[in-house]
């Protein structure tokens, strides 16, 4: 069945297995530009998304939150166009980006892309184009036709010109579907509405046209019938004829009477049509013809979206399912479809030549001999030509060609073959050189070049050699179409186009001998032969060895050639390269030494002998480039003490690749040879590395050459940045000694790094006549005391002053404080003060003096400041001190002075007297060292007045502490005198505040007795007697009643509720009865007392509807529902009617239940109250109150009542509740309960509930009442997702049979789906094997192959499997199925269709061994099937290995062809068996693919002579001719002899032979060899052995022959000598003046230099060209 299908069926996707939801697949939600995306639009909830399916990477969608009405892609980019009510918007996916945008002013009720940068827009009225591009807005193409009008668009069609436009719409009329079209014309702006539901444009070109035309088809369906229209549109191209307009009937089958086609595509590829309808067939047109080629059913949903499919020249589209399907025709069948099935050759034959099909080829065989045998050569001819695969295009055919006889005033037929030929397409390799022979003849090359431009010839190796010998230009461009890179290399190089060369060799990958090719350059041209060797090195690696180059190069003494290659060769420096840097620089370096340089400082190389190139620069004075190389240090002291010869920067560089000890031997050999030429350059030297050298041996390197210049400078360069403190010392030293006392002050100033301390003491031992470093380094390192000292033992008073004065006048009071420990004199000391006033630290200065007890010296200065009004609290804490200690009247002077620091001064009384300490703390704030003065010293009071006027919580906080051993007599100073005397309610609420933040209630309520309780001024206040009850509450709680009764103003609910919260019930409950509130004292008595009978009696006696409340809420939560219902009712409250419902609920009390809720319905109309009291009386079984409730007004959920009703079992009420709400689902399953299921059945019909229908099905079948379940199974199966449970449900029952009724009953309805047919499989594959088969047959399209075939095997149903795989194209498993269980299910011819299809190469030698184990007769058969797809080399080797090959000989022979190396030997070793010398001899001249050597060995010792000719045969192919003669010699083939040694062209060889005839007297072979071997022998030879073997009779033919030969080119060389004679004379007699005036075209033969610079990279051309001038040229 499926070989005679004319069609390929594939299914791409399934949308729902990615994750796209069945409610979102339809027509307004999926869009569909291009086989290449398939675009969503997907609602979940209130979230919008877009998925985008990229059919290249189906399984992995991308998903993009965007809200629009539409979204299409375009068709190539993934570019997508968003619509959301007027808003247009283009965006590219994968840039990100927005392209453009736009607002339309009507509404886009449909929109398509029409090309990869166009959108159409269809509104109500109009049809506008948008392009991609610029900013362009929507232009107006043309307005709707009325006929439009109210119709759905569905599709918008335009030709490839966009010439044409089709808008095509849909519309509901008279319960049919009437489809409408506008075609409009750009051209002529006309629209003609036409009556179609699809159509499509499509190029198609007729034989006899030179243009395709443009084709416009659609189709119709009326209430007449279907049509399809084929017409052409417009005018037809020049030189076409027009389109024949074709209408023919469109078939619907009898059960789809309101089916119409809803989609069209064209295959311009094949010439085809693809219609699809709605109710899912396919249509298959010929466009030329209008012939309805196939029509079938490929969906069982409507296919509403498709686009072309480009991989196959088909269609494809998506069904309501979220199926991807496409059609494609199956080119393999499709001709032999049209011929067997539709008995149409000529169509066949048409399609086959349009299409290239293969399928007719006998037809195409017998029209061509018939043709031919008629004499209709040119018919034939083209017969031949448009035959598809070029069956007929062979030798043979030109072969009969060439024998016709040519008709008189016709051209031949051969001509007229070649002609068509070449009108039609390209001539193949025997027919372009059978065309060429003619041609070349004729010498008409021309014709041959326009061919070859026109590509109408195929070129090979064969046409190339035919054509060189007459145009070598020609034969070039064949080769090089022919990919011939030997000859093309060739060619190149005999028209001197050697650039050429190695651009075709990287082109094709060849690689010629370029050092040859080089060579033949270098001999015609150096400047070509330069630049050929430059492109061989330019790639890496180089096509050439560059060592060969350069050899190249050298032989003709081209140095600056060979050097400029050689820079642009190397530039990459690799190692493997060192010694041909080594070799280039050598050159260089003893030809042009400046050339060298330039090299070497370049730095490009770096792999080179180094040791050797330095001698060779040392010889060449280049010391510098000699340094860079040696490494020996002995060498390096020997070139580096000549400084005068190097740059003084790069020496300094140079020393930095020296190691430290050579370094400094180096410095020191540079010293011993010239101290003062050298010494610059060594400090500069040690300045710069220093660090790696080591400061210290430099600094001993210096002072051993007694350097203190030197070492000055070296010093003074690294002083600025060393941190080492010898360097600064030794710097210091060194200033010293040469005199630099300002560099000496400048480094004791600035310097941190010297040690002070060794500074100094040199600086005193040095004597310096200027002391000004000494003092910055004793001001620095406050040495002032020793300066001191040593200036005042030395008699350098002076300097003092000018210390205090000038350098640093601070430091007064220490040069004061040493002064006097020297006893200088006061007087001094004064006038020393006076004269530094103001410019010092007065703490300092009186610490100094207070120390040696001198205070009082400073008091006539102080008082001086003073009145100068100096508010320096340094200079009032002086006198405050000097005021205390002579007790005069100090704390007049504490309290009113503001300036001295209390804190200080304080302390300095604390020994002295306390009481002005406290004094002095007060006035300056110091709390703490006020209150620790005051405890040291018992001042209670003081500190207890001070706490309360300060009013500070913190210092509370610290007084009132545990720890504070000082507290208790603190606060009873507080309590008996501080507060007594204060008026302030501040000061009162600080303090209780503190007491109450230091948890003091004990003191705190004495506190609060004494100022509430006793009579005085806070006696009422409310906050204090609120704070003394809740103290009480918390210290007390005994005095709490007594403190209730005595106190009236406090806060009564909040003491009442802290009361409460402190476990005191009674006193709340106390509390609340005093102040009359009723509702908090019935909770009091609830909650905390718990005595719910106290309440009872309390809430009669007030009789407070708010305290029934409180008291049913609590009988209520105590379990007496009853009491509890009771007193809701005295206190007339609804309000808890949830928590009485679930009480009541909970103890079963329905009873009571009715009458609450009957009292609470009057109060409030609740939907819950009503609720429940239904199921109350459904409870209480009082069906008649219920049906009277729910017949009467109500707000009652009946339908959640009933569903109570239900899962508690009460069927009767509820049935009257569903009854009430028309609830058929729920009726339904309750009449099951009931046991009514008759009654269930209509009720389950009425509902229409899928779940409803199974629970009806189910329990009708545990009843056994199958009838009525398979009316209900009918509801279930057609909703594939329960079709699973219900099969499950009669499965695991037994009721197989049954089930199988049920779903063979349910094939027939409409909604018949994929998964009944595959349960149906399934079912069949396990209970009823027969059914299986013919069900599979029926239906094998309709069923889920994959889930079948798990079954099938289950089952061990082969013949089904094999069926199931074969149609779900899995041929791997079909073939090893069929392999596996070939007695089952093996089908000859099916098994040789399917292998040829499958994946897996490797079946094809599985199946080989299981036919050469079952079928070894019909092995040649399957190896003629798989011939195209088998590795042959695999497959002989195979039947080599088991030794069969003789069984498959028809095969081998077949595919030698091939010329494969396996084959041809396997092959030539079955002919050396079957001693077929013939067959052998022949597949050695024809297939040369073997070890030709090794077959030649093993043939020379063959018994049968023929076979050891054949080895004498292969050593001459193989150029071995002595080894071939000699064989010929052995079995005296004489002949095949004397022709191997003439076409040796090997003089030996011919002799050795003519030797051999006449040792073996063999004087005929003999006279005949000097025939056969003429060329190759000897006169003399053959004069000499026929004199010596007396035979002169048969060499003298041959020596005949030689003075012939010889005679003739004698008389051809005197005739040319007389004639080179007589031209001599000629040119003798020529006058002078007339004759050529030579001229002195050029000098010297020399070497001439190349001009400019060496081929170096463009970073290294800096040699300068005078280097030139004085290397090569100066030399020449």
């Amino acid at each position: 069945m499926a070989q005679t299908m004319p069609i390929r069926f594939q299914e791409h996707l399934q949308l729902t297995n990615i994750g796209i939801n069945s409610a979102n697949i339809g027509f307004s939600m999926i869009t569909m530009e291009s086989d290449k995306f398939i675009c969503i639009r997907e609602k979940n909830g209130d979230q919008s998304q877009v998925v985008i399916v990229d059919m290249a990477d189906a399984n992995n969608p991308m998903r993009r939150p965007i809200s629009a009405d539409s979204a299409i892609m375009n068709p190539t980019s993934k570019v997508i166009a968003l619509k959301a009510g007027r808003t247009l918007q283009i965006f590219n996916l994968e840039m990100k980006n927005k392209i453009k945008a736009h607002v339309s002013n009507e509404d886009v009720i449909f929109w398509k892309w029409i090309s990869v940068n166009t959108i159409a827009l269809v509104t109500e009225n109009t049809v506008y184009h948008w392009p991609m591009e610029g900013d362009a807005l929507p232009q107006k193409v043309f307005d709707r036709h009325s006929t439009l009008k109210g119709c759905q668009i569905i599709n918008y069609r335009t030709d490839a010109a966009m010439k044409w436009l089709l808008l095509v719409g849909i519309s509901a009329q008279q319960q049919r579907v009437v489809g409408a079209m506008q075609l409009y014309s750009v051209d002529r702006n006309v629209s003609q509405p036409i009556e179609g539901h699809a159509a499509a444009f499509v190029p198609f070109k007729m034989d006899s046209n030179k243009n395709p035309s443009n084709i416009f088809a659609f189709s119709v369906r009326n209430q007449t019938g279907g049509k399809l229209h084929i017409i052409e549109v417009g005018a037809p191209p020049e030189g076409n004829s027009p389109f024949t307009k074709k209408t023919v009937d469109v078939f619907f089958p009898a059960e789809a009477p309101n089916d119409f086609p809803v989609a069209m595509q064209a295959s311009k590829e094949h010439g085809l049509l693809y219609m699809i309808t709605k109710y899912g067939y396919i249509h298959l047109y010929d466009i030329e013809s209008g012939t309805c080629i196939y029509m079938n059913r490929i969906s069982g949903d409507t296919i509403f979206v498709t686009a072309p499919h480009e991989a196959s020249n088909g269609i494809i589209g998506v069904n309501r399912k979220g199926q991807v399907l496409s059609v494609s025709i199956d080119e393999d069948n499709i001709v032999s479809y049209i011929t067997n099935q539709l008995k149409n050759p000529e169509l066949a034959l048409k399609i086959s030549v349009r299409c290239n099909l293969a399928g007719a080829e006998e037809l195409f065989v017998r029209r061509f001999n018939m043709l031919f045998g008629q004499g209709q050569y040119s018919e034939a001819a083209k017969v031949a030509a448009s035959a598809p695969k070029g069956i007929l295009r062979t030798p043979q055919t030109i072969q009969r060609f060439q024998q016709c006889p040519a008709q008189p005033g016709q051209a031949s037929p051969l001509l007229q073959y070649f002609s068509i030929l070449l009108e039609t397409s390209q001539l193949n390799k025997a027919e372009s050189l059978e065309l060429a022979r003619p041609v070349l003849q004729q010498g008409r090359n021309q014709l041959l070049e326009k061919w070859l431009v026109e590509g109408k010839l195929e070129c090979s190796e064969e046409l190339g050699d035919l054509i060189k010998a007459h145009d070598s230009t020609l034969a070039l461009s064949v080769y090089l179409r022919a990919n011939i890179p030997n000859k093309v290399i060739i060619c190149f190089a005999e028209t001197n186009q050697f650039q050429k060369i190695v651009l075709y060799a990287k082109k094709v990958s060849y690689t010629p001998d370029y050092i040859f090719l080089l060579r033949n350059v270098m001999r015609g041209n150096v400047e070509n032969g330069a630049s050929f060797a430059g492109m061989l090195v330019q790639d890496d690696p180089p096509l050439a060895d560059i060592e060969s180059i350069t050899n190249v190069f050298m032989e003709q003494n081209l140095i600056p050639q060979c050097t400029s290659f050689l820079l642009d060769a190397l530039k990459h420096n690799k190692p493997e390269e060192g010694h041909l840097q080594t070799r280039l620089l050598e050159m260089n370096l003893m030809s042009a030494p400046q050339v060298a340089d330039a090299i070497l400082g370049n730095q490009m190389f770096t792999h080179y002998d180094r040791a050797h190139i330095a001698q060779l620069c040392e010889q060449a004075q280049l010391l510098q480039r000699a340094l860079e190389h040696y490494t020996d240090i002995f060498d390096i002291k020997r070139a580096i003490v000549h400084t005068h010869l190097l740059k003084p920067d790069w020496l300094v560089e140079y020393f930095g690749s020296l190691s430290v000890d050579d370094s400094l031997e180096c410095l020191k050999a540079m010293l011993t040879a010239n101290l003062r030429q050298n010494l610059q350059i060594c400090v500069q030297v040690a300045g710069k590395y220093h660090e790696q050298l080591g400061t210290t041996k430099l600094i001993e390197l210096f002072e051993s050459f007694k350097s203190f210049e030197g070492l000055f400078y070296f010093l003074g360069s690294i002083v600025n940045f060393s941190q080492e403190a010898e360097v600064h010392f030794r710097y210091i030293q060194a200033a010293c000694k040469t005199g630099q006392i300002k560099e000496v002050e400048r480094i004791c100033r600035e310097s941190s790094c010297y040690d002070p301390e060794r500074v100094k003491n040199f600086l005193k031992e040095a004597k310096l006549a200027d002391q000004l470093p000494l003092i910055i380094v004793c001001d620095r390192f406050n040495f002032v005391h020793d300066l001191v000292m040593y200036l005042y033992k030395n008699n350098l008073q002076k300097y003092i002053e000018i210390y205090v004065q000038k350098v640093n006048p601070s430091r007064l009071p220490a040069v004061v404080g040493g002064l006097l420990d020297v006893d200088c004199s006061e007087d001094i000391v004064k006038n020393l003060i006076l004269t530094v006033r103001g410019q010092f630290s007065t703490d300092e200065l009186v610490e100094e003096v207070e120390k040696r007890n001198r205070l009082k010296l400073l008091m006539p200065w102080l008082e001086g400041r003073v009145h100068e009004g100096v508010n320096e609290p340094a200079t009032h804490n002086a006198l405050a001190k000097i005021y205390i200690d002579s007790n005069n009247n100090p704390e007049r002077f504490l309290r009113e002075n503001q300036f001295y620091d209390s804190e200080v001064i304080g302390k300095y009384c604390e020994k002295r007297d306390p009481h002005l300490a406290c004094v002095s703390y007060e006035r300056g704030g110091c709390d703490m060292e006020l209150i620790r003065v005051c405890n040291a010293n018992s001042l209670f009071k003081y500190a207890a007045r001070h706490l309360v006027r300060k009013r500070d919580a913190a210092l509370w906080e610290h007084v009132l502490n545990p720890e504070n051993t000082f507290r208790r007599p603190l606060i009873d100073q507080v309590v008996q005198t501080a507060l007594s005397e204060t008026q302030d309610a501040d000061d009162v609420s600080t303090t209780v505040r503190a007491f109450m933040a230091a948890d003091l209630p004990n003191e705190l309520i004495e506190l609060l007795e004494k100022i509430v309780l006793e009579n005085s001024v806070f006696s009422d206040h409310r906050n204090l007697q609120n704070l003394l009850i809740l103290t009480a509450v918390k210290a007390d709680p005994s005095r709490v009643m007594e403190y209730i009764t005595r106190l009236d103003n406090y806060d009564a609910p909040d003491i009442a509720n802290i009361a409460i919260t402190n476990q005191l019930f009674e006193e709340a409950f106390a509390i609340f009865k005093k102040f009359d509130v009723n509702t908090s004292a019935v909770q009091v008595l609830i909650e905390h007392v718990k005595n719910l009978d106290r309440a009872y009696e309390f809430a009669e006696r007030c009789n407070d509807p708010t305290v029934w409340s409180e008291l049913a809420r609590a009988q209520l939560n105590s379990g007496a529902v009853k009491d509890a219902i009771d007193s809701f009712i005295k206190a007339d409250d609804p309000s808890a009617y949830l928590d009485v419902i679930e009480a009541a609920r909970a103890n079963d009390g329905y009873e009571d239940m009715v009458r609450y809720l009957q009292m609470a319905r009057k109060k409030a109309r609740e939907a819950i109250i009503e609720t429940e009291l239904v199921f109350a009386y459904a409870k209480v079984n009082r069906l008649a109150d219920l049906e009277e409730f729910i017949s009467s007004p109500n707000i009652a959920q009946i339908q959640q009542v009933g569903d109570r009703c239900y899962d508690e079992g009460l069927y009767e009420p509820a049935r009257i509740l569903y009854n009430n709400v028309s609830n058929y689902a729920r009726l339904a399953s309750t009449l099951v309960h009931l046991g009514e299921y008759q009654a269930a059945v209509d009720g389950a019909r009425k509902a229409n509930s899928t779940k409803t229908w199974k629970e009806v099905c189910f329990a009708c079948v545990e009843a056994g009442e199958f009838r009525m379940a398979q009316m209900c199974g009918l509801h279930i199966v057609v909703h594939a997702d329960e079709l699973e449970e219900l099969i499950n449900f009669y499965q695991s029952r037994g009721f197989f049979q049954e089930l199988i009724q049920l779903l063979e009953a349910a094939l027939g309805l409409e909604r018949a789906h994929m998964g009944m047919f595959t349960e149906l499989a399934i079912l069949y594959s396990k209970y009823n094997t027969p059914k299986m088969r013919e069900h599979l047959e029926l239906f094998w399209s309709r069923v889920n192959i994959p889930k079948v075939l798990r079954a099938a095997e289950q089952a061990h149903l082969w013949p089904e499997l094999v069926f199931l795989y074969d149609k779900y194209e899995e041929y791997d498993n079909a073939i090893q199925t069929m392999m596996a269980h070939p007695t089952q299910c093996w089908k000859e011819a099916m098994f040789k269709d399917i292998i040829t299809k499958v994946a897996n190469i490797e079946l094809y030698y599985r199946a080989l061994s299981h036919y050469l184990e079952f079928k070894p007769m019909l092995l040649n058969d399957l190896l003629l099937v798989l011939t195209p797809r088998l590795d042959h080399t695999r497959a002989v080797g195979y039947f080599q290995k088991v030794g069969q090959l003789s069984l498959v000989l028809p095969y081998v022979k077949s595919v030698q062809s091939h010329n494969n190396k396996v084959i041809n030997e396997a092959l030539n070793n079955i002919y050396i068996e079957n001693e077929d010398y013939d067959s052998l001899r022949e597949s050695i001249d024809s297939f040369n693919n073997f070890d030709n050597i090794a077959l030649a060995q093993r043939l020379e010792k063959h018994e049968l002579i023929e076979f050891r000719r054949i080895a004498a045969y292969l050593f001459k192919m193989n150029n071995r001719w002595k080894q071939a003669v000699e064989l010929c010699k052995k079995d005296h083939l004489y002949k095949d002899a004397m022709e191997y040694a003439a076409e040796s062209r090997n003089t030996d060889i011919s002799e050795d032979l003519m030797g051999w005839f006449l040792e073996n007297e063999n004087y005929e072979s003999f006279a005949a060899g000097t025939f056969v071997m003429y060329d190759m022998l000897r006169p003399d030879v053959i004069l000499e052995l026929g004199w010596r073997h007396n035979i002169m009779d048969f060499a003298m033919p041959y020596l005949i022959q030689c003075v012939r030969e010889y005679t003739l080119k004698v008389d051809k060389l005197e005739v040319s000598d007389e004639t080179r004679t007589k031209e001599a004379e000629t040119n003798n007699q020529q006058p002078l003046v007339l004759g050529e005036q030579l001229m002195i075209t050029s000098g010297p033969a020399g070497y001439s230099p190349m001009p400019g610079m060496y081929n170096m990279p463009q970073q290294q051309q800096q040699m300068p060209q005078q280097l030139y001038n004085g290397g090569y040229m100066g030399t020449m």
